[in-house]
């Protein structure tokens, strides 16, 4: 899985480096999309954007999710990655990987989960630049903001 989103970012040695940064952004659905939340898939996708060449744009669920999200999901070019345990778990190990394999310049993750918290630092610690994205004002964790290099809350 992850030789296909590195051959993807891949820079071979007869073109120019991509200019922008490459972005990951992860996403905790559980989290997010909640009622007290009104959180759109676009305005992820427009909030990686904002912040470089997105390179790996996955959105993370369990097995309770609906098949209209995931499909809206996936419309909208989102990895949808469904899992029978821990979403937390399988966010944090694939985001890890990721950054510290060089595979992405700019980490983002989108959840108000402080169990994220060792991801953004240990990405810091490798060099990649951290965001920690609030799924709103009152779903803003005060752990991933702080750990995190630049922190975007997303408004309604």
């Amino acid at each position: 899985m992850f030789d296909r989103v590195r051959a993807r970012l891949g820079r071979s040695g007869d073109r120019q480096p991509p200019t922008e940064p490459a972005v990951g952004l992860f996403v905790d659905g559980p989290n997010v999309f909640r009622d007290e939340f009104d959180v759109d898939l676009d305005d992820l996708r427009d909030a990686a954007r904002e912040l470089g060449r997105v390179g790996v744009i996955r959105l993370y669920l369990d097995e309770h999710a609906t098949p209209g999200l995931i499909q809206a999901a996936e419309a909208r070019g989102f990895e949808v990655i469904v899992t029978s345990g821990d979403v937390d778990v399988k966010l944090a190990v694939d985001a890890t990987a990721l950054a510290g394999d060089g595979t992405i310049d700019r980490l983002a993750i989108a959840s108000r989960d402080t169990d994220f918290k060792p991801v953004l630092e240990y990405a810091g610690t490798v060099g990649v630049e951290t965001i920690a994205i609030a799924p709103g004002t009152h779903g803003r964790s005060d752990a991933l903001r702080n750990a995190a290099d630049e922190a975007v809350t997303l408004e309604p």
